[in-house]
């Protein structure tokens, strides 16, 4: 299957002066998989190094960092001849290995014609004493699940994805019906890539539904491998609440949804833990739409998303029955699903990084704000074609210059004041003019 970020692993191989690269992201989104496609295309050969439970390499790095010497051995361990600018050396599940993750800085410095790429995941918390993170000395970079119009290419349906990035609204009207019953598969499929390719092989939702499920189980075992019993217990009671937060009218996150009399305090840490694996996503209030976002985090307010559409949907029990009954499945816990459709295609897909804005004593509020250099995004998540935007046009008027966005099942419109794109189209949001 294709990623996107194929295009960008191809630039940094092309440019001048590269620092060693990391890919970041949450277990099992494909990051291996993707480095090993990347060698396999475009260099001469692929040295890679697994550091999970080798302590053979961590003897190695123990020893120092002398590039010369880190070389001879990763040579001995991949069985492989490392050529200067011709081999593509991967560590993986470099977390494993801290003294791996600091020696990039060292590669960088003494061997800068080597070409490495590492994947991890916990990396913000995979740092001991004795060891950083190489801060400056390397390119990082963050792989998702599956976004739609990846989805698209990996079941066949390239033309379709080509039709929405063309932005030609006859065109995508005309498709519209079938597209949209593709990306009804793709809420209860998701993007884990080995759900989706357990279904694109066989056709049979169930198939991805049983991967997913292994794939939970696999969380909640990563959860207490690195936590402590209590921390394990405040971060399971997060991630289990999840969907019921989500499934409230106010998604807002609430401590007390958790368990009667639950304390932020306790909680925060299993939040940290959550985003920083890349499990969660954490959208935070803002007190106004100015910029830089950032700068107007409420942080005491925030709503907490899954990684994966699919993935939530088989945390909260949704059956298949649901996705292949029309257009119900939008709608599902009070839009959850669409709002976590277009939470992880904004970060995915868009590249953009998500806020929420809502008023101090009133029922306002804006599902999502983004920021594209110096343009702001008011964005509307509508699960069904009810297109009545009360909060987002008195926000439109009450804040001016912004770039007011919708997305819904209708198709594309221009109400001069605002945009209306269609859910399947928002990987594309920034070139419906």
């Amino acid at each position: 299957m294709e990623r996107q970020l194929m295009s960008k692993l191809v630039d940094w191989k092309s440019s001048r002066r590269k620092k060693p690269i990391i890919l970041n992201g949450a277990r099992q989104v494909g990051k291996t998989w993707l480095l090993k496609e990347f060698g396999a295309r475009y260099f001469d050969n692929v040295a890679y190094v697994n550091f999970d439970n080798n302590k053979a390499m961590n003897l190695l790095f123990e020893e120092g960092y002398d590039s010369a010497r880190l070389l001879t051995g990763l040579q001995a361990e991949a069985h492989e001849r490392i050529v200067e600018g011709k081999t593509l050396i991967i560590f993986d599940e470099i977390q494993e290995c801290p003294k791996a993750l600091t020696s990039l800085k060292y590669f960088r410095e003494n061997a800068p014609g080597q070409m490495i790429a590492a994947a991890g995941s916990l990396l913000g918390l995979a740092v001991h004493q004795g060891t950083g993170y190489p801060v400056g000395n390397v390119t990082t970079l963050d792989l998702y699940p599956l976004n739609f119009r990846e989805f698209l290419d990996a079941t066949d349906n390239q033309s379709l994805r080509e039709i929405i990035d063309a932005a030609d609204a006859a065109a995508v009207s005309a498709f519209s019906s079938k597209i949209i019953s593709l990306l009804r598969q793709y809420y209860f499929v998701g993007g884990m890539p080995e759900a989706v390719l357990a279904f694109a092989e066989s056709g049979v939702l169930d198939d991805a539904r049983s991967i997913q499920n292994q794939i939970l189980f696999d969380y909640r075992r990563d959860i207490t491998k690195h936590l402590t019993v209590s921390e394990t217990e405040y971060a399971l009671a997060i991630w289990d609440s999840i969907p019921a937060h989500l499934g409230q009218e106010n998604k807002k996150f609430i401590f007390g949804h958790i368990k009667e009399g639950a304390r932020a305090k306790n909680y925060h840490s299993g939040i940290t833990w959550l985003t920083e694996a890349g499990l969660a996503a954490c959208v935070r209030r803002v007190s106004k739409p100015g910029a830089p976002l950032s700068a107007y985090v409420d942080e005491s307010a925030f709503k907490l998303f899954a990684l994966d559409v699919g993935l939530l949907g088989a945390m909260a029990g949704l059956c298949m029955s649901s996705v292949i009954s029309g257009n119900q499945v939008f709608e599902e816990f009070k839009g959850a699903l669409t709002e976590q459709f277009v939470c992880q295609q904004l970060i995915s897909d868009c590249e953009l990084r998500p806020f929420y804005w809502s008023a101090e004593n009133s029922r306002g509020e804006i599902d999502f704000l983004v920021q594209d250099e110096d343009r702001i995004y008011p964005i509307e998540v509508k699960a069904a074609e009810n297109l009545h935007s009360k909060s987002l046009r008195a926000f439109n008027e009450k804040y001016k210059g912004m770039n007011p966005r919708r997305f819904s099942l209708s198709g594309y419109r221009n109400e001069s004041w605002m945009h209306n794109i269609p859910l399947f189209a928002i990987g594309n949001m920034k070139n419906w003019k």
